[in-house]
C-alpha cells in the first residue's frame, strides 16, 4: 500500500503479511464451506481487464463477484481503448470514477504498478509475465485441505522459472515452507525474489529435476512455453527434455505426495497422462479453488472484510 492510498490493493503474495495470509486461508475455508454467509460486494461493480484470455481467472472472479453481490464487467484488449493505446494511467482514472475495483490479466508487469499507481479504488493482478498470484495462493489453499498445513513441507517446482515460480517464490518468503525449484539453464526465475525468499526460507535452484523433487510433498509444474511464447514451443522442448513430470520422477517425491498444475495442460509434454489423471492429482480441487481463494480477496479488498 502507498501512503497515498486509502484502499488496499493485491498486485504479489507479499502485499499480505504472514498473519494476514494465514487469515486469507481460514475467510477462503469459510466460503468454501459455505459458513460465510455475508455478502460485501453488493452493489460494488468489478471492472476486468483481459489482455490476455482466461477460463480459471476469468470464471472465478465473474462468479465469486457475483455470489458476494457484486457484478462483473469484462473487458478484452478489444472492449476499451487500451487496446488502441490509451495510456494505462488515463484508463486508471476513468475506471476509479464508474467501478469500485479494478482486475487486470495482462503481460508487462509494470502495466499492473501503474494501474495501480493511478487508481483510486483496489487494483487485483489476475496475472502477468512476473506474477501469478491469485493461482499460488490457491495451490496453497488446495495443499491445506489435502495435507492439513503448508508448514514443514516441501514443495518442489519442475520446469520453467516463470511467473507461477516467481510467486511460489514470494509465498516461501511470506510463509517459509521448503521450496525447491528445477529449472534448465537459461530459464530460471527472477533473480532478485530468489534472492529475497532464500534469506527467509529454505530455497534452492537445482538443474536436476530428480533432486528438486526428492521427498517433496507437493510437485507441481506448469506448461513449457507460456501465454506469448508460443513461438519458442520448439527451442524450449529441447531445453526442458528430462523435465517432464512422469510417473518415474513422482516415484522419487514422498509416497503420500500431490500433483499441482495450474492448467492448462499439455499431457506428454510437462506432465504424463498418467500423473496428471492419477491418484495424485488434485488438479481439479485447485482450480477450484480459484473460485474461493479470489472471493476471499475480493472481500478483504474490495468488501472490507476484516482478517483475523
Amino acid at each position: 500500500m502507498s501512503p497515498s492510498h486509502s484502499h488496499r490493493d493485491f498486485l504479489t503474495i507479499p502485499d499480505f503479511t504472514k498473519d494476514e495470509l494465514i487469515g486469507l486461508f481460514a475467510l477462503t475455508d469459510r466460503m468454501k464451506r459455505g459458513v460465510h454467509v455475508r455478502r460485501p460486494l453488493v452493489g460494488k461493480i468489478l471492472a476486468m481487464i483481459f489482455l490476455k484470455s482466461s477460463t480459471r481467472t476469468r470464471v472465478a472472479f465473474e462468479v465469486g463477484t457475483n455470489q458476494l453481490g457484486g457484478h462483473a464487467i469484462f473487458l478484452s484488449d478489444r472492449d476499451i481503448q487500451i487496446g488502441r493505446g490509451e495510456p494505462i494511467a488515463d484508463t486508471a482514472r476513468v475506471l476509479s470514477r464508474m467501478v469500485d475495483g479494478i482486475m487486470i490479466r495482462t503481460y508487462t508487469h509494470s502495466d499492473v504498478d501503474e494501474l495501480a499507481r493511478h487508481a483510486d479504488v483496489p487494483v487485483i493482478n489476475g496475472l502477468t509475465d512476473l506474477q501469478h498470484p491469485c493461482q499460488v495462493l490457491a495451490d496453497i489453499v488446495t495443499v491445506r485441505q489435502h495435507l492439513g498445513t503448508h508448514e514443514g513441507k516441501k514443495i518442489a517446482w519442475i520446469g520453467d522459472g516463470n511467473n507461477m515460480a516467481n510467486s511460489w517464490l514470494d509465498a516461501a518468503y511470506r510463509l517459509g515452507f521448503d521450496l525447491a525449484l528445477a529449472c534448465p539453464e537459461g530459464y530460471d526465475p527472477d533473480a532478485a525474489l530468489l534472492a529475497r525468499a532464500q534469506k527467509h526460507a529454505n530455497v534452492t535452484l537445482h538443474r536436476d529435476p530428480r533432486e528438486a523433487i526428492a521427498g517433496a510433498h507437493v510437485v507441481n509444474t506448469d506448461v513449457w512455453a507460456s501465454m506469448g511464447q508460443e513461438e519458442e514451443q520448439a527451442a524450449r522442448a529441447k531445453a526442458f527434455a528430462g523435465f517432464t513430470v512422469d510417473a518415474k520422477l513422482m516415484s522419487a517425491a514422498s509416497p503420500d505426495a500431490i500433483f499441482l498444475h495450474c492448467l492448462p495442460a499439455h499431457r506428454g509434454e510437462e506432465v504424463s497422462a498418467d500423473v496428471i489423471d492419477g491418484p495424485q492429482s488434485v488438479v481439479w480441487d485447485e482450480a477450484e479453488n480459484r473460485l474461493h481463494i479470489q472471493k476471499a480477496i475480493l472481500a478483504v479488498v474490495m468488501g472490507g472484510e476484516r482478517l483475523g
